[in-house]
């Protein structure tokens, strides 16, 4: 399989740029970019006219639930569906069974994703109550940073003790991830559904139970410790208007405080509980018309820095269960980008934006090494997107283990025709390369 390709005519999207030029990748690297690149033996010309050529989307926030949970998603299988979106690198999140909540548990999943997985990979360190020495011990270039659950999670990683919370922003060698949602409000307010509906509490309901407010108090307890010991903290999946005041606008270079968000709160309100019920049920909670509006301005101006998934697949008959019991997460990631790409040709973000919520800004928050940009020297994690191409979304393309898309039926504007990992072709726009394995991520710190 050739890893040397010379790309021709593409308009290539970087760094706040849009322009014509040839790319040449030799060895899996950005060799060259430039105008009039002649061809060399050995190389496999691909000409790119009227597409867009950008780096490969890094994500930095699936649940590919491995190991534990393979009923319902696995490395093979999300790393497939990632490399049909155009996401190239992705960091997997710890709460899966047993947790990865020490070395030994993180590079066990490190070992698995070399063997299966189709894109670059990373892992991160759980916390819980009583793993503070982990945190401790961890090298800072074993993984992106430490997840923290500061709302409900599974199994042994809600961190509710104030003094364990204030010693992993104290002593946490690399940034410190948050999920912050606060349990107690939460409780009260499933308390008071069930008091109202009995077992049959509707979907709609689910951004009351999971509410801004909690969603809030538990983002400014993480500001807060962040800011009384200088930690760097990411605060993930931003749902509410509300929180955004929290957050500066502006480059992320230099930020030690940043936001993520999520296609899907782009993409779905609360009105479209109706429709897909339990289907969107995610935690944060999709939330209003005006939430979506005010994320996506915020995006717009760089307040908050990077755009994710969160993806988090189920399968359709857990769904269909009652609320308590259907679980919380979407299967997001072969279809993430479009939808990225979708508020462009809405003229809600500009493409040049996407590419720094989606590329740039990971790779500069978690100090990847080699990733995220455009650059001669630089890793060949590229994507080729068709922006005149329109793609309506089926249930038979899915990749993803779970066999299902929120997004099915919908038409998105963009396609992907050809993603590239480390300079080899993985999907040509119809069909997974099998024999391509990512590279785990390295971070230069």
């Amino acid at each position: 399989m050739s890893t040397d390709w010379l790309i021709r005519h593409a308009e290539l999207v970087n760094e706040g740029r849009r322009f014509h030029a040839d790319l040449r990748v030799r060895k899996g690297r950005i060799d060259a970019i430039g105008d009039g690149l002649a061809a060399r033996p050995g190389e496999t010309v691909l000409d790119a006219s009227g597409l867009l050529l950008l780096p490969g989307m890094i994500d930095d926030q699936v649940h590919f639930r491995e190991p534990g949970l393979t009923h319902k998603a696995d490395i093979w299988h999300e790393s497939r569906a990632c490399a049909a979106g155009g996401i190239t690198s992705f960091m997997e999140m710890p709460n899966t069974r047993p947790p990865a909540l020490d070395s030994t548990a993180l590079e066990a999943k490190y070992a698995r994703a070399a063997e299966v997985s189709a894109v670059n990979y990373a892992f991160y360190l759980g916390a819980s109550n009583d793993n503070l020495a982990a945190i401790r011990a961890l090298d800072p270039k074993a993984a992106p940073g430490i997840k923290v659950f500061m709302g409900a999670s599974t199994g042994n990683m809600l961190v509710d003790d104030p003094a364990v919370l204030d010693g992993i922003f104290r002593e946490a060698p690399v940034p410190i991830i948050t999920h912050c949602e606060d349990t107690p409000m939460i409780e009260a307010n499933l308390a008071a559904a069930h008091a109202k509906y009995g077992e049959n509490i509707p979907a709609r309901e689910h951004p009351l139970i999971r509410s801004r407010e909690a969603c809030l108090k538990s983002t400014r307890l993480a500001i807060a410790l962040a800011k009384k010991h200088g930690s760097r903290l990411h605060v993930l999946h931003i749902s509410t208007a509300d929180e955004l005041a929290l957050f500066d606008p502006g480059p992320v270079k230099g930020k030690r405080i940043t936001a993520e968000t999520c296609v899907h709160f782009l993409h779905f309100c609360d009105a479209d509980y109706e429709r897909l019920g339990f289907l969107i049920k995610c935690n944060p909670a999709i939330k209003t018309a005006a939430d979506r509006a005010a994320i996506t301005r915020a995006l717009a101006e760089g307040r908050i820095d990077v755009l994710a998934t969160d993806h988090a697949p189920h399968l359709l008959e857990e769904k269909a269960q009652q609320y308590d019991q259907a679980p919380s997460g979407l299967p997001l990631v072969q279809f993430a980008l479009q939808a990225a790409l979708q508020r462009v040709t809405e003229g809600r973000l500009t493409l040049e934006r996407v590419v720094e919520a989606v590329c740039h800004a990971p790779a500069t928050l978690f100090d990847v090494r080699d990733r995220g940009f455009l650059r001669e020297g630089y890793a060949a994690d590229l994507v080729l997107v068709d922006p005149r191409k329109p793609h309506t979304v089926t249930r038979d393309e899915v990749l993803s283990k779970c066999g299902w898309s929120p997004f099915e039926g919908e038409t998105f504007s963009h396609s992907i025709v050809a993603t590239f990992v480390n300079g080899r072709r993985v999907w040509d726009g119809a069909r997974i390369d099998d024999t391509v394995r990512g590279e785990r991520l390295a971070f230069a710190r």
